[in-house]
């Protein structure tokens, strides 16, 4: 792939000490696939590449989950941030379109009357979310007759909550829900899902000249198979996929 120059002022938006200092989160195993003795996967392999089109070193600040990630934009610590676009985050961040998607959906315990994602959000279930994930803030935003229980702690936590307390179904990634599957005698996938999360790049706000930038890197990315090529190489074909091409009516917007 062959980028466009950054201008003078891309560089100094994007990486004003002299090097990209790109946030991570390690939480999503789908897109760091292996944590030592440095981070692998195609998250961190997207903040190479943008730094090498810089021109600059690059230095990833590591987050336990995306809800750090998001509340640090705050302190200046991260130039640029791979997380997923939900609206409670565009308070403090700017954010190009998605480069790879993963659907949610739920797991229900054997001898669940609810089959669909659709059959969840309905009056008296009760819905077991990870605080802070990006598919448990598109919950709070559409969920409207379930009651929706927001749990802190990793994925494991929060999946011992759902099996040890009453609790119809656990939201999450479907290609982690499948792994949580295995602890559970019986239970089941719903078929089907409530959303795909959009993972993209996201940077504190009032730098416009790099957003541009950034956004036309990541459409290119998608067009020229650079992002194909990293959900081959970690061997995550149906797990993730590359997010579709904005049209040329959303990029003149």
């Amino acid at each position: 792939m062959i980028a466009k120059v950054p201008s003078t002022a891309v560089r100094t938006q994007l990486a004003p000490t002299g090097v990209l200092r790109a946030a991570i989160n390690l939480s999503n195993f789908l897109l760091v696939v292996e944590r030592e003795p440095s981070p692998r996967g195609p998250s961190p392999r997207l903040a190479q590449a943008v730094a090498e089109a810089l021109g600059v070193p690059l230095q990833l600040v590591l987050f336990e989950t995306p809800s750090e990630v998001a509340e640090a934009a705050k302190d200046n610590v991260w130039d640029v941030a791979n997380i997923g676009n939900e609206p409670q985050r565009a308070e403090h961040i700017d954010f190009t379109s998605a480069y790879v998607e993963i659907a949610a959906t739920y797991l229900v315990r054997k001898g669940s009357k609810l089959k669909t994602a659709t059959d969840v959000d309905c009056p008296g279930n009760r819905v077991a979310v990870k605080k802070g994930s990006a598919y448990g803030l598109w919950l709070e935003n559409n969920m409207s007759t379930a009651e929706l229980v927001a749990l802190p702690g990793s994925d494991d936590e929060v999946f011992a909550a759902f099996a040890g307390q009453h609790f119809d179904a656990l939201a999450g990634l479907r290609p982690g829900l499948l792994k949580q599957q295995l602890k559970l005698s019986g239970s089941k996938i719903t078929e089907g899902h409530f959303t795909a999360v959009q993972q993209a790049v996201g940077l504190r706000k009032g730098r416009p000249e790099a957003l541009e930038w950034l956004q036309n890197f990541v459409e290119d990315a998608k067009r020229d198979g650079l992002i194909e090529s990293w959900i081959q190489s970690y061997g995550l074909q149906g797990k993730l996929s590359v997010a579709p091409l904005e049209s040329l009516c959303q990029r003149s917007l």
